[in-house]
């Protein structure tokens, strides 16, 4: 029997309210948009589910507030085949929520409110320590506190747990967690925040990679929208170009909303390399997962499933 693969996620959950707009507002402007709808979202989150939705055995280390927001969200989150064990439950604060602004071309901002993200603390993650250590794959971000994605890491670190962070949001990481990752998959923007280099073309993409693999990170998967991926890891600098997704389940698609798509591809990497893919075959996989994602409004509830990313590869 063909071993299953089991992926661990730290990481937040926000409640996603998220409107529709033509174009984008300028600053003291107000513009009517819509339709508005509200779902299950969160780097963590997505991650877990796009991972789940390809075949992985996920648990989650989360914590959401005792309001329905959080009923929502727990309930999603089995509802998806993420064990439940590890969804901490707190009455101090609000589940997390995002508020999300997409225009005509798929293009977003968004503003987060923590809320109970900021309360997963490293004693949560000592108490999901053997879902850590007996993992394939470690993943986490950066939208719960520090110091607990820095336990997190050293727990699976400890256990030689391979470990991939999505440093978004972007901000500076500091040298002896970057020491500790195995792949680490920044967009251009935020691998510019990291190493407060410019990222604006490949060969500044590379040098910035370089300069994180010189901080002790194994590679470096630096992702590039509709471009693809540039991998950076001891053999030296690569790009693995996105194929298109024209077709899905009968139909032809187009970019919708690219929200969620950073976190379908890491979600989708962390599978692939659980289940032994060599990085360059899991990043070509993780491209067409996020190709499809952006076929689709929304961010949880757009994560393909399997035989999607399967029939477009």
């Amino acid at each position: 029997m063909q071993h299953k693969p089991k992926v661990t996620v730290v990481g937040s959950y926000n409640q996603d309210l998220s409107v529709r707009t033509s174009r984008m507002p300028v600053r003291g402007e107000t513009i009517l948009g819509g339709p508005f709808i509200t779902g299950p979202g969160g780097k963590g989150s997505n991650q877990a589910v796009a991972a789940a939705r390809l075949g992985a055995e996920v648990a989650m280390v989360v914590k959401l507030g005792q309001d329905t927001f959080g009923d929502q969200a727990a309930a999603n989150l089995v509802k998806e085949g993420i064990l439940p064990d590890f969804i901490f439950r707190t009455q101090e604060t609000h589940t997390g929520v995002a508020f999300i602004i997409v225009d005509d071309t798929g293009e977003n901002m968004i503003v987060v409110a923590a809320g109970a993200n900021n309360l997963l603390t490293p004693q949560d993650v000592k108490a999901a320590r053997q879902a850590i250590v007996s993992a394939d794959v470690l993943l986490v971000q950066l939208e719960v506190p520090l110091e607990t994605v820095d336990y997190a890491v050293h727990l699976a670190r400890e256990a030689g747990v391979k470990v991939v962070l999505n440093p978004a949001p972007g901000r500076l990481l500091p040298d002896d967690l970057l020491g500790k990752v195995d792949i680490l998959t920044p967009n251009e923007t935020e691998a510019s925040l990291i190493t407060g280099l410019p990222v604006g073309s490949l060969d500044e993409a590379a040098a910035a990679a370089e300069h994180l693999r010189g901080k002790g990170v194994g590679a470096v998967v630096v992702t590039l929208g509709g471009n693809g991926a540039l991998v950076v890891d001891a053999a030296g600098a690569r790009p693995i170009p996105c194929k298109r997704v024209e077709v899905v389940a009968g139909k032809r698609v187009e970019v919708v909303d690219t929200t969620g798509a950073g976190d379908a591809f890491s979600g989708s990497l962390a599978v692939s390399l659980a289940e032994g893919k060599s990085l360059d075959q899991a990043v070509t996989f993780s491209n067409v997962a996020a190709a499809i994602q952006v076929t689709r409004p929304g961010t949880a509830p757009a994560m393909p499933y399997r035989a999607e990313v399967e029939s477009a590869l």
